[in-house]
């Protein structure tokens, strides 16, 4: 559930990094440096996912702080009322805890397993969807953290020399492929470069970490 007091992310003016921290600091930063007269684009982004955050600066500060409270609230009430919704199969009587209908295609023999198994097709799909989450756990850090360094680089690099050659790393796991990457990216912006060295650091991190074991599916 999004929480903007809670983000952490990033600001560039330019190439300049001007700010990080939570949204809230980072968006008051922002509107600073942009009502200054800032030429260049100022960008926020998620540190996480290094997705751009769009923030309303119009007005004063207090204004938009309380545009910031106002979408926190509406995503909180939409969460709430998701795991608050009550079932309506008849005579289930359960909480639905958030769950959602819609359509899916399957050949009848796998219909005809699915209604054979205990609970029948919504409860045993479930659990095929938890246990396969869980198996990729490891393989999904990953690839999260390789598109989140993808995502800020062409953004802010795209242009820049070595972008190829540095995204060819950044996708390929070698040996020693880190100092490959710092000498391809040493041209860039100081602050450019911090950035996605500490993400590409990430991603490595991510890459190393032991694999978790399986665990056993739960009722869901």
């Amino acid at each position: 559930m999004y929480q903007p007091f809670s983000y952490s992310c990033t600001a560039f003016a330019g190439s300049r990094r001007i700010a990080t921290g939570d949204l809230t600091e980072v968006a008051l930063r922002a509107k600073e440096v942009i009502d200054r007269g800032e030429p260049s684009p100022v960008l926020i982004f998620d540190d996480l996912t290094s997705e751009q955050l769009e923030v309303d600066i119009r007005g004063s500060a207090k204004e938009v702080l309380a545009r910031l409270e106002k979408s926190a609230g509406k995503d909180k009430a939409k969460g709430v009322l998701a795991e608050s919704r009550e079932d309506t199969a008849p005579g289930l009587g359960r909480p639905r805890l958030g769950v959602i209908g819609r359509e899916v295609t399957l050949l009848p023999r796998h219909w005809d397993w699915l209604n054979t198994q205990p609970g029948g097709a919504s409860v045993t799909l479930r659990k095929l969807v938890e246990a396969a989450k869980r198996a990729t756990i490891g393989q999904d850090r990953i690839r999260v953290a390789r598109e989140s360094t993808y995502r800020f680089m062409a953004v802010m690099a795209g242009n820049l020399p070595g972008f190829e050659e540095a995204t060819r790393v950044l996708f390929v796991k070698k040996k020693d492929r880190f100092k490959d990457f710092e000498k391809l990216v040493h041209a860039w912006p100081r602050d450019i470069r911090r950035h996605v060295i500490q993400l590409m650091k990430e991603t490595i991190r991510r890459e190393e970490m032991p694999s978790e074991p399986a665990a056993r599916p739960n009722n869901v």
